[in-house]
């Protein structure tokens, strides 16, 4: 039974490693990787997957395949694990997956750089992303009820926001958005 099993993984391996290769050759770069967390012939018909985009301080950053029940240490794991500039207590590795998710893995402060919410300087009128309420991120350019309300969402999922280019983990927002907002935000 081991023989099959090992069998089956290098048949798959070697196909995986084909379809990468003729990607690369024709100019097209793989979609994804997949990677396997468990071996369990047995269940592999009744198994799912999920595809989760790891960003941020890890070493391979990128779009992967795990199965259904795959938490955040496993993505991070898959993603090649942390940068040293990796601020693990931004995130819950505990934490269970959802298809089509978005992780950002974020870094430390630099040193000598603010950590926390810092009061506004006299005469900043900008919001911070840290602190605002769903109201008060709605009165920003292009951001209503709903998108207002992801990023609260974010912020209390992933423990605040680090710099203001973490927006662009929040559903929704894009380049040109954050580029329209980023004069009135900030962390």
């Amino acid at each position: 039974m081991r023989v099959s099993i090992g069998a089956a993984v290098v048949v798959g391996l070697v196909v995986l490693s084909g379809a990468v290769g003729f990607g690369l050759l024709s100019g097209q770069a793989a979609p994804t990787e997949s990677v396997a967390l468990t071996e369990d012939a047995g269940d592999s018909a009744g198994s799912g997957e999920l595809y989760v985009h790891v960003l941020g301080a890890v070493e391979h950053p990128g779009l992967y395949v795990l199965d259904l029940d795959s938490r955040m240490v496993d993505a991070v794991a898959a993603a090649g694990g942390t940068t040293k500039a990796a601020d693990l207590a931004g995130i819950n590795l505990a934490r269970v997956l959802d298809d089509g998710e978005q992780i950002i893995v974020p870094t430390l402060a630099a040193p000598g750089a603010v950590t926390g919410a810092a009061p506004a300087p006299p005469g900043d009128e900008r919001i911070d992303l840290n602190t605002a309420d769903q109201t008060s991120l709605e009165t920003l350019p292009r951001i209503g009820p709903a998108l207002a309300e992801r990023i609260v969402a974010w912020r209390e999922e992933n423990g605040g926001f680090s710099s203001v280019d973490d927006l662009l983990a929040v559903p929704g927002i894009g380049e040109k958005l954050l580029a329209g907002i980023r004069d009135g935000v900030r962390v």
